[in-house]
């Protein structure tokens, strides 16, 4: 059985590795049925401006169009052993990324690790831990 990712989720900030100039504050909304999975994201950055994302697809590996900051992202979620790899690739600048996003949910299920491996952002790792009222 696949970890269950639902829930808010809240970055710590401090004990994530971020590459280029750090957010005042992220948050993430998980909403996670059978291989369903759809990700609501807010991004307050450090001027206090915000971004939010929304994106989400199947967990069973098929590819699937996201609009993300005008853009259009190509993904596939599949399962490998108890990580959620979410592979996306999207046109920036005149050139495509490649991202390789990897989700690993801790035993105690508090604690959700979003690290990239061999991408656009590799070394990148974000903690994120459930909130309070998700606790329950």
């Amino acid at each position: 059985m696949n970890p269950d990712l639902r829930g808010l989720w809240k970055a710590d900030l401090e004990q994530s590795k971020l590459l280029g100039p750090p957010p005042k504050a992220v948050s993430v909304r998980i909403n996670h049925c059978d291989s369903e999975l759809v990700v609501e994201m807010l991004i307050t950055k450090a001027d206090g401006s915000e971004d939010r994302l929304r994106f989400g697809g199947l967990t069973s590996g098929e590819e699937v169009t996201n609009q993300i900051s005008g853009g259009q992202m190509r993904s596939r979620l599949c399962w490998v052993g108890r990580e959620l790899l979410i592979e996306s690739r999207m046109k920036l600048g005149g050139r495509e990324a490649h991202f390789c996003d990897y989700w690993l949910l801790s035993d105690d299920g508090q604690t959700l690790t979003m690290e990239h491996r061999d991408d656009d952002l590799a070394g990148q790792i974000t903690l994120f831990e459930r909130a309070a009222q998700e606790r329950e």
